[in-house]
Parts: structure tokens; sequence; C-alpha cells
């Protein structure tokens, strides 16, 4: 189809944020106007984790079975209007959901043509790499994955969007994937539509952002948005479309008449989402994030201009999971007075009846959200909880640690309440963030008819060394008062998990604002101050000024992944709303001005340009 209707727009629209988002949202997408190609993404890091443990039960299984039960109701109505479906739902096994896709389609009276884009899975290869000098090394430390104590249970490479392309382009009218990129799912069908060749990196890392800013369903469209307050028809929300045009520009958009809406700020949300540094890395190309234009075309419609792109890295990333051994907890909650002696009774009288200091790791929480004279019961408790894990379940069982918590009872600190009492000890998984050599990961196409289709990645080009761009200085913070008050009165947020880091994205949603940001939050120490939880790791601050924004890493703050993370926010999905309650000394004469405007403590104009734009207006 490459160089067909190059004028027209190629409509994405993505239907699956994550396995288990919302189930009729393919169908409405499909049936709710126009649309080219019905895009879903369900795996995360921890999805394959969980996708291996369905296989261990059940050898045929390993994808996302939700969306089995979706295609039930989308193939008819998919093959009718023409719109081609491309999902990464096969995880650990896309031919096992390619055969049941194909006899589902026979069941429903229809042939869909069905190609699969595999070679993800590295984990039977992992010998073979080594003997040739490729085997996958930790991304931080560069440490060969032999070298660490467990073995992996899933070791999968980040694929790109060529074997999409080449299926596309052969007839299929369904792609399951493996692990690819998520923004994959969109540059794939923008390759096979604009005929797009390998070195227009520009072109390429434009459909990168767009895919970036829809792979998370309705997170583009005012989902989990900071200034929810301003978002209509949040009840039911419509999810995102990308229009993507042949030079390389896209406009984010919704159907009409769904809930939600899209703005400058619900696009630079998504942008900032699960990140690192300006350059934004895949398989088909380096995506500069600092280059990125957005700008207001009209109610619900973002234009995405001017991303400039460079050649993809040498390297891909590897997902690698282990196991990390057993794990169980227990909570006790703690009532008015004494907390810090209650919870430290409890450690005390537990040490007797467990050898604590025999298990691999004890990690000790007490959450203090009680409240002086608090006016309910409720308010004035806190939440002590012990976690222990070992290499083996017994000592940590339901029988050694669970009737030792449950057995003091009545021996204990006054008030004595456990949410529950401790079930059997479980495995968990823990993350281990891989590269390994580009060329070692060919991806491997079964077409509609069956041909198997190698494709070896591209020996990519020595990338010169990226010049920062340049961006007139931010505006000047004036003088005058200031007032102690929350970042989020006129800051943004929004922040997710990375393995074992976490990304926090700040935004200013007035330009005006953006030198004053660059102050609050425009250096490690300035974070950290913001963040205690921060003091001792490493910490990386990148400005983006086209955004009016910056973004934030943490390396290590989640651990070894959210699987094995025992924090209470394991994904670091409120952290941006933590660090938007933090009060921060704010220009005065801005708060006033917030106010007048009717922005309460939510805020409430977005972005266009250098000054604010009624978001909500509609």
């Amino acid at each position: 189809m490459a160089g067909a209707d190059e004028q027209l727009p190629l409509r994405v629209g993505n239907g699956s944020g994550f396995y288990g988002d919302r189930f009729e949202a393919m169908l409405e997408l499909v049936e709710g106007g126009p649309l080219d190609v019905l895009t879903g993404d369900y795996l995360a890091e921890l999805t394959m984790l969980i996708l291996w443990r369905t296989r261990q039960k059940h050898a045929d299984a390993g994808y996302a079975r939700s969306f089995l039960r979706q295609a039930r109701e989308l193939l008819v109505p998919c093959l009718d209007r023409g719109v081609r479906i491309v999902v990464n739902a096969g995880g650990l096994h896309p031919e096992g959901l390619a055969t049941a896709l194909r006899e589902l389609g026979t069941e429903l009276g229809r042939h869909p043509r069905i190609a699969t884009v595999a070679g993800d899975d590295l984990l039977p290869r992992l010998d073979e790499l080594a003997a040739a000098g490729r085997e996958p090394v930790h991304a931080q430390r560069a440490t060969p994955l032999s070298a660490e104590p467990t073995a992996p249970i899933t070791a999968n490479a980040y694929l790109g969007a060529q074997g999409i392309a080449r299926a596309l382009a052969a007839g299929a009218e369904v792609v399951v994937t493996g692990r690819v990129t998520d923004a994959s799912l969109t540059v794939g069908p923008a390759l096979w539509r604009f005929g797009w060749s390998a070195e227009q990196h520009d072109r390429i890392a434009g459909a990168m952002v767009a895919g970036h800013v829809i792979e998370c369903g309705a997170q583009a469209t005012g989902g989990n948005y900071p200034f929810f307050t301003e978002v209509p028809g949040l009840e039911h929300v419509g999810f995102p479309l990308a229009e993507l045009h042949a030079d390389g520009s896209a406009v984010i958009t919704k159907h009409p008449g769904t809930g939600g809406m899209v703005t400058v700020g619900t696009v630079t949300a998504q942008l900032l989402y699960e990140v690192e540094g300006p350059r934004y890395l895949g398989p088909d190309a380096v995506a500069r994030l600092d280059s990125v234009q957005l700008s207001q075309q009209g109610p619900d419609r973002v234009l995405i201009d001017r991303v400039l792109g460079a050649p993809p890295p040498p390297t891909r990333k590897v997902a690698v999971n282990t196991l990390g051994g057993f794990r169980n907890r227990a909570t006790f909650l703690l009532t008015g007075l004494d907390i810090e002696e209650k919870a430290a009774l409890v450690q005390r009288q537990l040490a007797r009846r467990v050898d604590l200091d025999a298990l691999d790791r004890v990690q000790v929480q007490l959450v203090r959200t009680d409240q002086p004279d608090a006016p309910t019961n409720a308010q004035a408790v806190a939440t002590l909880t012990i976690t222990v894990e070992h290499a083996s379940p017994e000592p940590i069982s339901r029988r050694a640690f669970g009737d030792a918590c449950v057995a003091i009872g009545l021996a204990s600190y006054p008030g004595f309440t456990l949410t529950a009492p401790p079930s059997e000890a479980e495995p968990f998984g823990r993350y281990w963030p891989g590269l390994v050599d580009a060329a070692a990961v060919p991806e491997q196409v079964s077409l509609p008819d069956g041909t198997p289709l190698t494709l070896p990645a591209p020996e990519p080009p020595p990338e010169p060394a990226a010049a920062p761009l340049e961006h007139a200085p931010p505006p000047p913070v004036p003088d005058g008062p200031r007032t102690r008050a929350p970042l989020g009165r006129l800051v943004g947020a929004r922040s997710g998990d990375k393995g074992g880091d976490a990304n926090v994205g700040l935004w200013v949603r007035d330009r005006d604002h953006l030198g004053w940001l660059m102050e609050v939050a425009g250096t490690p120490a300035a974070v950290r101050r913001m963040l205690p939880e921060a003091a001792q790791l490493p910490l990386e601050v990148h400005p983006l000024p086209n955004l009016a924004a910056v973004n934030i890493v943490v390396r290590g703050l989640l651990g070894e992944g959210v699987a094995a993370a025992v924090r209470p926010d394991p994904q670091a999905k409120g952290l941006g709303e933590y660090l938007r309650s933090r009060h921060v000394d704010i220009p005065t004469a801005w708060l006033d001005e917030a106010v007048s405007a009717g922005e309460g403590a939510a805020g409430g104009a977005g972005t266009a340009g250098g000054r604010p734009y009624p978001e909500a207006a509609r």
C-alpha cells in the first residue's frame, strides 16, 4: 500500500493500554468513527511474568486471552470495514494466539489473513548468544546475564516495526506480535502506508512520538490527568486516535461525542510518561523529545510536529525476569497513642517466634496515616507492614510466619488488629534490564500464507553526538513576595516505572512559569529536597523546554522492579501526585492569578504557545 493515498492521513486508534484495560474500548473505536488500523498494547514488564506463570499451568497459553475474547466481537466488524488489527497480545506465544484466532474466524464463518511477528524470545538462544560473544548485559552495570545468581525465566528483546510493515504489505488483516516496542504498533502501519525508507529517521521519529502518546490508551484523552476536575466525561473516556501524515506529523484526537478531552496538556502528560532523557530510543529510530512541537488545532485536536530523528542505537532493550524467591507479609493496624512503641513491640514479639535473621530479607514499613485528636476512629490508624522473603517457602509459610503473627493477638499492643491473617508464601519475580546487539535479534515474520520471513536487523551507522537543541532561555522569575503552597497549584505531573527506576515528568501550564519550574525542580538537589526518598539514589533531571517541562529519572527507587517492590506504590504511579502535593515557594502574584481565574487547587488553564488556553472549554 506504500505510496497509495499519501495525502490522506492514516487513522490509527489504540483501544488497549495494558492487559486488563476496558474491554469494550476496542469495539467502541471500530464503531465510533473512521478508522484504518486498530492497535492494542497488552504487554508490560510485569505482564511477561504473569504470562509465564500462566504458561506453566497450560502449555498452549502465554498470550493475552482477553484479546481473544475481544476478537469475538471485533473480528467481523473490522473485516467488513477494512480495519487492520495490530496487537502485541501474542506475548510469549504469538503463534498460539494466531492459531486461536484462526479457529475463531472459522467459527464465525470468516477466514482472516493473520500474520505473526516473533524473534523477541531470547531464552532458548542465550547459550548461542553467549558463545558468539553477544550475551545480554545489564543496561546500567554492563554485567553479563550469566553472572546473575538466578537463571532467567523470560528474556524478550524489544523488536521494531519492520516486521509489522512487511506483514501488512503482504495482505495481513490481523498482525499478532510478541514483545515489540509499544510505539512500533503505530510505526509499523505508518511504514506500510507511506513507504518510508529506514533512513527517513525524522518521519519515523514522528510516528514513534505519536505511537508513544496513544499506546497507553485513555491516558492521552484525560485519563489519570493531574487536573482531572476539568476533564468532561471521565465516567467513560474515549480512547485516542492518531492521524498520521506522510511528512511524519500527526494529530492526536478521539471520536466525536466520547468522554475525555485531547489538549496540549493531556498530550504533554503522556509524552512525559515512562521516558528518560531527551533521546527516546527505538529499534527503528531515535526520537528527539526536545524537538517535539505541540499545538492545539481545535477542540480535541493536538498537532505533533517538527520531530527530529536519528539512526537507531546498535543495541536492543531486553526485558529479563527471574524468580526472586518467595514472599509473605502481614499488616497490623495501630491505633491512637504510642504508635512507634506499638510497632517496636510487634517486631520484638515476632523475633522471638520467627528466626528473622535467617531469612533473605525482612522489610518493615510503618506508615503514619494517623492524626492526633482524630475526628473518627479510622483517622487515628497507622499501618505496620512486615514483609519477609526467602529462597524457599517453608520458613515464611502460613504455618511458620502467619501463625506467629496471629499467636500474639491477645498478648501484644492494645487494639491489636491484623488486616487479614497471612496466607501461604507466594513466588515473586525480579526484573533485570538488559541490552543485546541489535544484529543478534532478527525479526521472524510468518506471513498470512504461512511463508516464513526473516528480517535481519540493519547495522546502524555510527550516530554523531546529539548536540543539544538551542532553545530560548526560560522567562525570568519575577521579584516580589512568595508563598509556600503545593507545587501542583501551577504544575502538572505524570509518573511511572521503568524496571527498577521511576520517572516523573513535570510541566507548567503557562510558559512564563518555566524559569520558576527550573528553579524548584530543575536540578537534582532541588528534586531531592522535595523527594527525600531519593537522597541516596542516582537522579537525573532532563529539561524539555519545548514542552515547558522537565523529566526526572530516579534510579533504583523501585528496587528490582514492580514484581519485587514492596513500597506502597510499586509502579510509581502516584509519585507525581506526591510531588505536586509538596510545598514550595511560589510567587504570590501567580497564586492570586490562579485564584482569580477560578483554578483552585487543581489549576485551570493549559498552555498553547506561551500563554494559557482554556482546556475544558467546549
